[in-house]
C-alpha cells in the first residue's frame, strides 16, 4: 500500500493551498480530505485552527459522522472554488464577480465569533508586539459544530477574492501537475509549484533530452 505523502502547502495563500488539497503532483491523484479526521489534520497543518481546537474535535468520537459530513462539504466547496479560480485566473476581478460569491457569503453568515483583548505574547511577531504595545485584539470562534471548520477556509477564500491579484494566479507548468499558486515573487515569473516537485524534474528532463540530441548528432 502506497503511503500518502504529507499535504502540500505551495499555494502561497491558504485558499490556494485548500484548492491543492487534492492534486496530481507525481502522476497519481492524492486526496488529503478523505474524511473528517483528514479535514481536522489538514486545517491544523495549515495553521488555520489552533492545536487545542484540533485536539477537541479529534476527541469527540461521537461527532465522527458530522466530521465526515463536514469533509464532504469541504470537498464540494473546493470544487466550487476551483471553478471560480479557473474562470478568473489571469484577469483582474471586477465587481460583477460578487454575484458568484453568494455561496461563500451564505457560509460566512453562519459564523459565531467575537473579539477579545489579551496580552501580546512575547516572542511573537504580531502587530501589537511590532508596535511596542502590550495588548492586542484576538478573534475567537465558538467551535460548536464540525461544520464551523469550513469557516477559516471561507475567510481565506474571501481574502483571496478581495485582496489577491487574480492576474498572478498560476498553474504549475510541470507536465501533468495540477497544483496552483499565487505568484508572490518579485518578478512574478514563478513557473513551478516548487523546484523540488516539478522544477528540478522538468529541468533534468530537458537536460537529458539535450544530451540525447547531442549524442545522436555524433
Amino acid at each position: 500500500m502506497t503511503v500518502r505523502p504529507a499535504p502540500l502547502f505551495v499555494g502561497d495563500h491558504l485558499a490556494m493551498d485548500f484548492l491543492n488539497s487534492t492534486a496530481v503532483p507525481s502522476g497519481e491523484r492524492i486526496e488529503w480530505l478523505r474524511n473528517g479526521a483528514d479535514l481536522v489534520d489538514w486545517l491544523a497543518r495549515a495553521g488555520a485552527i489552533e492545536r487545542d481546537v484540533a485536539a477537541n474535535f479529534r476527541a469527540k468520537r461521537a461527532a465522527l459522522g458530522a466530521l465526515d459530513a463536514a469533509a464532504g462539504q469541504a470537498r464540494r466547496l473546493r470544487e466550487w472554488l476551483r471553478g471560480f479560480v479557473t474562470r478568473h485566473a489571469g484577469n483582474a476581478l471586477d465587481a460583477a464577480a460578487v454575484a458568484e460569491l453568494a455561496r461563500l457569503n451564505r457560509l460566512l453568515s453562519r459564523d459565531d465569533s467575537y473579539r477579545q483583548v489579551e496580552a501580546a505574547e512575547p516572542g511573537t511577531r504580531d502587530a501589537a508586539e511590532e508596535s511596542g504595545r502590550s495588548l492586542r485584539w484576538r478573534q475567537v470562534r465558538r467551535w460548536s459544530t464540525p461544520e464551523q471548520l469550513l469557516l477559516p477556509i471561507a475567510e481565506a477564500i474571501g481574502d483571496l477574492a478581495c485582496h489577491a491579484d487574480f492576474r498572478l494566479i498560476r498553474a504549475c507548468e510541470g507536465p501533468g501537475c495540477t497544483l496552483m499558486f499565487l505568484d508572490r515573487t518579485k518578478a512574478h515569473a514563478r513557473r513551478w509549484c516548487s523546484m523540488a516537485l516539478c522544477g528540478n524534474r522538468v529541468k533534468a528532463a530537458a537536460h537529458r533530452a539535450k544530451v540525447s540530441r547531442r549524442e545522436r548528432r555524433r
